[in-house]
């Protein structure tokens, strides 16, 4: 606007100034100087008229610029806004697991596999609410209780990986022991700790569905439904919780599955 004022200053000045010459010198040759510099001066007016579009074009262009990446930056911010929450939610899950997973670990930590064994049987019964027998003995020969001690001293030390390869090969070496839907269940722990936690839902899968009796069931189901949160197969997750509240509605695991139910509503 600056420019477009200073031109036709400029035409002002220059027309003034040859009228004055035209007027002292009316000749044919000053009539076509000025028109010459009237020319030169409408080119002028021209470029700066263009010049000022171009610049104003310029201007809504980097408007928009401005629009499109404050749009960029809220969207951004609701993402990060909703990764925080679902970091906090995961956190907290996993403080669950592990403050659980530790009352069990002390509650275990004892030097005869046979009183792991025990415990299954008694339990079992409570889940599936037949009373047990009394003076329940469960016979472990040494060399299993041997192996089984081992792999479960691997995974109170958070060697998970050695862990899993033990338990597993206790399962093979001792199938028909009454500890294998317990090694089973710390496998799937194992996996759930490391992250892999796929391959923690088909090792709870294969407890639930081989040893549906065992003690183990219920928080194989549970630690099921947190590995299917993990992964946000949260539909899934859902259904798990309701399907052992409803499998094993007097276990610790039922309780738990209520409460985090509840907390999802």
């Amino acid at each position: 606007m600056k420019m477009s004022l200073r031109a036709l200053l400029l035409l002002s000045v220059v027309i003034g100034c040859n009228s004055s010459y035209a007027a002292l010198f009316d000749d044919k040759g000053a009539r076509q100087e000025l028109a010459a510099q009237k020319k030169q001066v409408k080119v002028l007016e021209a470029s700066i008229t263009k010049l000022d579009e171009k610049n104003d074009r310029a201007l809504v262009g980097l408007h928009n610029q401005i629009e499109e990446l404050r749009q960029e930056l809220n969207k951004l911010n609701g993402r990060i806004e909703v990764l925080t929450n679902e970091i906090e939610l995961s956190q907290n899950r996993q403080k669950d697991f592990y403050i659980d997973l530790d009352s069990r670990l002390r509650q275990l930590e004892q030097p005869d596999a046979s009183v792991d064994a025990e415990s299954n049987t008694k339990s079992s019964a409570v889940t599936t609410g037949r009373l047990p027998a009394k003076n329940i003995v469960v016979e472990t020969n040494d060399d299993e209780n041997r192996d089984y001690q081992d792999a479960f001293g691997l995974f109170k030390i958070a060697k998970f990986k050695s862990a899993i390869s033990k338990f597993k090969s206790f399962i093979k070496r001792y199938p028909e022991s009454k500890l294998v839907p317990s090694a089973y269940y710390w496998i799937g722990n194992s996996y759930y700790a490391l992250g892999e936690f796929k391959s923690a839902i088909s090792t709870q899968q294969k407890l639930i569905k081989t040893f549906p009796d065992s003690a183990k069931a219920p928080d194989a189901m549970l630690n099921m439904a947190s590995s299917q949160q993990e992964i946000n197969y949260r539909t899934a997750a859902k259904k798990t919780l309701k399907d052992l509240i409803a499998k094993y509605p007097v276990s610790d695991a039922a309780e738990k599955a209520k409460l985090r139910l509840a907390n999802q509503k």
